[in-house]
């Protein structure tokens, strides 16, 4: 029977496309499924010109559809979401506070989607299966419930999945956990209609939203972010931050939703202070200030590149140099003089001989005065070929080995953690130095995050594990890093800095004369 009737159906439509316009078409489509496979349904939706005007009425008003369908009216929040995903837009991206009605303005969009397209393929992800199924997917299950009959007789509710029952692999709402063991979930999502929904975004990794891009490259495949700005970092963070141009974003405020109470308003303030991380998430819907284990907080970052310091010519002049190791990477040179980074300048595909060229030329564009005091390059691998080349140009070429061990050795795993932990975060909480506005830099800078070893060593995420979790290579920070290395080897210098750096420090340095 159900063969016949999918041939029957197949049939029809091939037909009804000399006959009728693509949106009638779509609408007799759903109207014949449901005869053909003897839904019981009423007269009214079962009727074509009726279920066309359905479509007609409610296919790009959402809003009227939660309305008349649900017997609610959406917040304005909820109603401009949905009317942005009616209208085309296909990247959203939405930030806010605990209990504004999150979980019900997707349910409504991902029903009302799957009822006035066809094909279709909805696809609901969160970062764990409790934040799935036992909140999100709940809660759409739930307003399945408060559907008119006639609505309701068109699906087929599982504990994974909403199905339209004469066409459950053409129209569908599926559920898919969000794991870094797994990116793949997300893939393979093809249809003529496509929405994917991520509810908590904050928490799905970078490597699945990398995945799926595949799937969302359709004209008419659309990508709404949801949750609590739980972290300052990550592709959620990003898309209200460096991406933001490319994505229609909003923020919900507790305090101005109708839904929050303004006793539990007045409990956060009470219980974590209008200046804590927990108030910025729970009731103001923004990023937190820091994430627990990053490195550099963006607002570190955010305050450098904003602040308005002049260029000083007098100030001591100290490049970095990070040499590319993949081909995906960059060699980063940093132009640092003393408080202020002027430049970052990155290069790409470049030999080593030809980046020695470069350097060897930017450093001779410039007057005796104010050409670096130092060039400090990472001498692991590649970066000693580099090295060696530019101290036989008779450049002030310094290597510094970074895997190698820290100057304060009961803190930190290696050098690398010294500096960026130590060195560069200390550089920017000073709140006296300027970076160049740059997204890319910014990214690269807040990316990193720390954690401890086993004899309680601090250590800093390797660019391996960064790579995994969807982000670049920070070489860019790392050119700035090894700048700020500079610092620690005039502490060799005299008798003050000889208690402070010990002899793993004169290990990682090479070209340097120490008295």
């Amino acid at each position: 029977m159900i063969s016949t009737a999918r041939w029957y159906l197949r049939l029809t439509v091939r037909l009804a496309l000399i006959a009728v316009s693509l949106f009638a078409l779509r609408a007799l489509i759903i109207t014949l499924i449901a005869l053909v496979l003897g839904l019981t349904v009423s007269l009214a939706m079962t009727d074509a010109n009726h279920f066309v005007e359905f479509l007609r009425r409610y296919r790009s008003d959402p809003v009227l559809f939660v309305k008349e369908v649900f017997g609610v009216t959406p917040d304005p929040w909820q109603g401009e979401m949905m009317q942005a995903v009616a209208s085309g837009v296909r990247k959203i991206s939405v930030k806010s506070g605990h209990g504004v009605g999150k979980s019900s303005a997707s349910s409504w969009m991902m029903l009302w989607y799957l009822l006035t397209r066809y094909p279709v393929k909805v696809v609901v992800t969160a970062p764990t299966s409790a934040q799935l199924y036992d909140a999100l997917f709940a809660e759409c299950r739930r307003w399945v419930n408060e559907m008119p009959e006639q609505l309701k007789a068109l699906l087929v509710v599982k504990s994974d999945r909403i199905e339209l029952a004469a066409a459950p692999a053409e129209a569908f709402i599926s559920c898919r956990v969000s794991r870094v063991e797994t990116p793949e979930a997300l893939q393979g999502i093809h249809s003529d209609n496509v929405l994917l929904v991520a509810d908590e975004a904050s928490g799905v990794p970078e490597a699945v939203f990398i995945a799926s891009s595949g799937s969302m490259s359709g004209k008419s495949a659309t990508t709404l972010l949801l949750g609590n700005p739980t972290r300052g970092s990550g592709y959620f963070f990003d898309t209200h931050n460096k991406l933001k141009g490319d994505w229609w974003t909003r923020t919900v405020d507790c305090e101005e939703s109708p839904r929050v109470s303004k006793e539990y308003v007045e409990e956060m303030r009470k219980r974590f202070g209008e200046d804590s991380n927990d108030w910025l998430v729970r009731v103001k819907g923004e990023f937190p200030v820091s994430d627990d284990d990053t490195v550099i907080p963006w607002h570190l970052v955010n305050g450098a590149m904003d602040r308005k310091i002049p260029d000083r010519e007098d100030g001591e002049a100290v490049w970095g140099l990070d040499v590319s190791r993949y081909g995906d990477d960059k060699s980063a040179l940093c132009k640092r003089v003393g408080r202020v980074v002027t430049e970052v300048q990155t290069w790409q595909k470049l030999d080593l001989m030809q980046l020695c060229g470069v350097v060897k030329a930017e450093y001779d564009a410039l007057p005796p005065s104010r050409q670096p005091q130092s060039i400090i390059i990472d001498s692991v691998a590649l970066g000693s070929g580099v090295l060696d080349r530019l101290q036989e140009l008779n450049l002030p070429a310094i290597g510094c080995n970074v895997s190698e061990s820290p100057s304060a050795g009961s803190t930190y795993a290696n050098l690398r953690a010294e500096l960026w932990h130590g060195k560069l975060r200390a550089f920017l909480e000073a709140r006296d130095c300027r970076l160049p506005r740059n997204d890319e830099l910014m990214a690269e800078l807040v990316a990193p995050r720390y954690s401890y070893t086993s004899n309680g060593k601090l250590k800093i995420e390797s660019k391996s594990d960064l790579k995994r979790r969807g982000h670049k290579s920070p070489d860019m920070a790392d050119a700035i890093v090894l700048s700020l290395a500079y610092e620690n080897t005039v502490m060799m210098h005299g008798s003050a800095a000889s208690n402070r750096w010990k002899k793993p420090i004169r290990r990682n340095l090479r070209g340097l004369k120490v008295a």
